[in-house]
């Protein structure tokens, strides 16, 4: 299934938009995650930036190593799926149900899209 051009780019954009809000719910889980200054500042560095370098490495349009559409799916649902959790964890549930459903809906339309593009 192939998105027409505007529908295409407004996907893109969202996806893009929910990466940067699962680095957010990481940040927000580290942050909120530990009692003392030292272990919140780590945990709302290091969860973020663990989840970014997995992405970069193998999901990103760019990543440093190709994988199969299955591994790309994969990281993207570690990913996304932790920051569910995180949202979850942070009493959040609403939340974290409406990000769940719109990273389905999102991540089946771009690939969707961009393997029906890649065979066209």
């Amino acid at each position: 299934m192939k998105l027409p051009g505007p529908l295409h780019a407004v996907n893109e954009l969202l996806a893009f938009l929910l990466e940067l809000a699962a680095l957010a719910a990481l940040a927000w889980w580290g942050w909120e995650g530990a009692e003392s200054i030292a272990p919140r500042l780590l945990l709302a560095v290091a969860a973020p930036t663990a989840a970014a370098v997995l992405w970069g490495l193998f999901a990103a349009p760019k990543a440093r190593f190709r994988v199969p559409t299955a591994g790309v799916l994969a990281v993207k649902a570690l990913v996304f799926g932790a920051a569910t959790a995180a949202l979850l964890a942070l009493g959040r549930p609403g939340w974290a149900t409406a990000f769940a459903v719109v990273v389905v809906v999102n991540t089946a339309l771009a690939t969707l899209d961009r393997r029906e593009r890649a065979t066209s």
